[in-house]
């Protein structure tokens, strides 16, 4: 008999714990060689656990414990012969679970033939376990899996793609309460933003932009540009575009505190938030300002990608210097964004909405967004904070000068 034993690896510099999201098999499963086995939720991502070895595993750790990197958490006996007649691994599964879910508190019991077939519109366990954790139903979920069967990534597909408001979500009339762990991931959120209220000096100042110019210009060449570039046009790319012009103006704006000294960088890394399963993610853009709308799009759209199917990375997350959050995508009017720590600034965007203007002395109805920078006063003072804000809602209303930085094409012509 050869057993294996199976140590949490580092999920990055600095972190030295993780938490036992869910195993993804069970105690005595027959497991393939790369097959994952659990997730694992670190201070900064959700990680998911491969198998080193094919073999039959013993579970050493529970779900929800805290386990140090480097500990044994199971156990995979690489002599054992593989079941006969098994599924492949990636439909092996534990017991079906029956609809409605059963409560916390009762026992399910263990399916006596593990390589049966399920019924379509059943549930893989950690589809499963997903679904109870989001009050998500069988009904509201497009199958993919062998046999109409719901895996786990239809589960975090619906989650990202969003429900009808009108669909049942299951209000039962009762009084019931329930309790879930807050994960690593969650709590290390919650600390880090309470952190930040008490230790920053942290204003928002507001503004508003008319998206007439850029969503005419999206307009006339979203096709050529998705054609050429393979990519979507959207408007990420282009708020991101005239951050980093503005941020060479306000460098400070892109600046952090360290102890009694301020950092100020000579790039933009840029942190978009994007909406995952587990919350709110901000992978990095890494020298953003050196790419076009184009790779930006195609950077945006790989890491938002890596983010919805769980397999984001710390170091996908880490070393951003500014941080945009779109809440407009979800309705949202106005808001103030809260500071991305040890970053000094963040720009949240919101929903374009017809609203009555004045152009050149007439009332005109045109697309308005709100735009909101929060910023640490400490470093950013309010001139800077404003003008910055400014700067950026300029370049938007004239996408022209994105092409030329800051200044004017009028002004490059005439050498000014």
């Amino acid at each position: 008999m050869a057993i294996l034993e199976m140590k949490v690896p580092s999920p990055g510099e600095s972190i030295s714990e993780v938490e036992i999201a869910q195993w993804l098999v069970a105690d005595g499963d027959y497991v393939e060689k790369d097959q994952a086995i659990a997730e694992v939720d670190s201070d900064k991502a959700t990680l998911e656990l491969p198998a080193e070895q094919s073999g039959v595993i013993t579970l050493k750790a529970q779900e929800g414990d805290t386990v140090k990197v480097g500990q044994v958490v199971c156990l995979i006996d690489t002599g054992a012969a593989k079941p006969a007649g098994s599924a492949p691994a990636k439909e092996v599964a534990s017991p079906p679970v029956a609809a409605p879910l059963p409560k916390k508190e009762e026992a399910v019991v263990p399916n006596p033939n593990p390589v049966a077939s399920y019924a379509a519109g059943t549930p893989s366990p950690a589809a499963a376990k997903l679904m109870d954790e989001n009050n998500v139903k069988s009904t509201q979920i497009k199958a993919t899996g062998k046999d109409g069967r719901i895996t786990k990534n239809d589960v975090m597909n619906a989650l990202s793609a969003g429900f009808d408001g009108n669909a049942s979500t299951g209000w039962g009339g009762t009084r019931d309460t329930r309790r879930e762990k807050m994960s690593m991931l969650r709590r290390k959120i919650a600390e880090r933003l309470v952190a930040v209220k008490n230790e920053t000096a942290m204003l928002t100042t507001f503004n508003e932009i008319d998206m007439k110019p850029v969503m005419e210009l999206r307009a006339k060449y979203k096709d050529a540009f998705a054609k050429h570039h393979e990519v979507n046009l959207g408007f990420m790319s282009f708020f991101t575009k005239a951050v980093t012009e503005a941020l060479k103006l306000y460098p400070a704006v892109n600046g952090q505190i360290d102890g009694n000294e301020m950092i100020f960088h000579d790039y933009a890394d840029v942190g978009i938030a994007v909406s995952s399963p587990k919350g709110l993610m901000v992978p990095v853009v890494r020298n953003a300002e050196q790419m076009s709308l184009a790779d930006i799009e195609r950077e945006i759209k790989r890491l938002a990608i890596k983010a919805r199917d769980g397999k984001i990375t710390p170091e996908d997350m880490a070393g951003g210097t500014f941080t945009i959050t779109n809440g407009g995508v979800f309705g949202s009017m106005l808001s103030t964004p809260i500071i991305n720590p040890p970053q000094s600034a963040i720009l949240g965007m919101h929903n374009i909405v017809e609203r009555p203007v004045a152009v050149n002395g007439q009332v005109e109805i045109r697309p308005i967004m709100y735009v909101a920078l929060s910023y640490d006063h400490r470093i950013i003072d309010g001139k800077e904070s404003v003008g910055f804000l400014v700067k950026v809602k300029e370049m938007l209303e004239k996408p022209e000068k994105m092409l030329f930085g800051a200044k004017d094409p009028a002004e490059i012509l005439l050498g000014l």
